[in-house]
C-alpha cells in the first residue's frame, strides 16, 4: 500500500516528530544531543527553515519548523540520516537508529500553533523528568520564557500571539494547561 502523500508548501508549519526504533534512546549523553543540535543547524544552513520550538526527549524528538523552500521530507532525510551516521559510528552500532517514517502534522490555525508548541514545552513534565518545563535543559522553552540565547529557534512568531511580544504569558500560557 502507498504512502499518503503529505501535503507541502512553501511556508507550511509542521509538527515533525521522530522516534528510536523499537523506542530505544537516541540520545546515550549530552553529547548526542549536541550534535543533534549542531546537525541541525548545519541542516538548517543546507534547507533553510524556520525552527519555532523543540525537544530533544531520550527516545523521541519533537519540532516545530517551517518550511521555506524545501520540502520536510529533504530536510528530515539529511538530519536523520547524518545522525544516525554520527550515532552508529560512535557508538559501535550498526542498522537502523530511527522507526519507521517521521511524523509530520501539517499546523492549520495560529492556535493549533500554540497548542503544538505548548505540547512539545510540557513532554519532559509529562514523561516525568522534570517538574517545569524550564527545567529541561533540552528544549526550546527557556529561550521563550527568559533572556536565555537559543540559536536554533526563532522565538518571535510564538511570542506574537502574546500582549507585547510577553515572555511570562507564554510562560503561563503553558504551564497553566
Amino acid at each position: 500500500m502507498a504512502r499518503k502523500i503529505r501535503i507541502w508548501f512553501p511556508g507550511a508549519i509542521y509538527h515533525i516528530s521522530k522516534r528510536g526504533n523499537r523506542r530505544s534512546a537516541l540520545f546515550y549523553d549530552d553529547k548526542d544531543r549536541f550534535k543533534y543540535l549542531q546537525l541541525l543547524e548545519e541542516t538548517c544552513i543546507l534547507y533553510p527553515f524556520v525552527l519555532h520550538s523543540y525537544c530533544l526527549m531520550t527516545n523521541h524528538i519533537h519540532l516545530l519548523l517551517e518550511t521555506i523552500d524545501h520540502h520536510p521530507k529533504e530536510i528530515m532525510k539529511m538530519l536523520n540520516s547524518r545522525y544516525a551516521m554520527y550515532f552508529n559510528k560512535r557508538h559501535d552500532l550498526v542498522g537502523h537508529l530511527f522507526q519507521g517514517r517521521y511524523g509530520a502534522e501539517l499546523i492549520d490555525s495560529s492556535q493549533y500553533f500554540l497548542e503544538v508548541s505548548r505540547y512539545i514545552h510540557l513532554n519532559p513534565v509529562k514523561a516525568q523528568m522534570v517538574k517545569y518545563p524550564q527545567d529541561y535543559p533540552w528544549s526550546s522553552f527557556n529561550a521563550l520564557v527568559s533572556e536565555q540565547i537559543n540559536p536554533h529557534i526563532t522565538t518571535q512568531k510564538i511570542l506574537s500571539y502574546f500582549p507585547e511580544q510577553s515572555k511570562e504569558a507564554y510562560k503561563l500560557y503553558v504551564e497553566n494547561k
